[in-house]
């Protein structure tokens, strides 16, 4: 699938119910695993998500128009709320996103990016290894539940 046109571009207002979209289908198979807490800051609000375009680099993935995919990067270089529609898990999408915002963060001067992730997302995991991410052995409380930090030198 890597020969399907895939557009990468920021995020903007009006973006909003599609990013919200993608991101409870990318999550809702994870959700009874996840505490309450945790799934409503993975899973935005509107003021939440609305926070987050104003404050971080904020990119889509659309394929003819729709978005299918989103990520978010920090000023200090790390990553949040990397989501794929289920139906387009394994296309390359994600692949294409992680690039987009490693390429505009490391065009901000950062070095180094760092990311969290939660044990039910073992294919998120897995993914992140596969583009040069590492665990730090930093483990931390996101709403009850481990959280595993990850990182990677550019």
């Amino acid at each position: 699938m890597d020969n399907i046109a895939v557009e990468i571009r920021a995020a903007g207002v009006e973006d909003t119910k599609a990013i919200q979209t993608c991101m409870a289908a990318a999550f809702e198979p994870y959700r009874a695993e996840y505490s309450p807490g945790a799934y409503a800051d993975t899973v935005l609000n509107d003021e939440g998500l609305l926070h987050r375009l104003q404050q971080m680099h904020v990119l889509v993935a659309a394929i003819d128009g729709k978005i299918v995919g989103t990520i978010t990067g920090t000023p200090k270089g790390h990553l949040r709320g990397m989501a794929v529609l289920p139906e387009w898990r394994g296309s390359g999408v994600a692949a294409k996103l992680l690039a987009a915002i490693e390429t505009h963060l490391h065009a901000q001067g950062c070095q180094r990016i760092t990311l969290n992730t939660t044990v039910p997302l073992d294919r998120a995991r897995k993914f992140y290894e596969k583009h040069g991410y590492q665990r730090s052995g930093k483990v931390s409380d996101f709403f009850g539940m481990p959280l595993i930090e990850y990182v990677k030198e550019l």
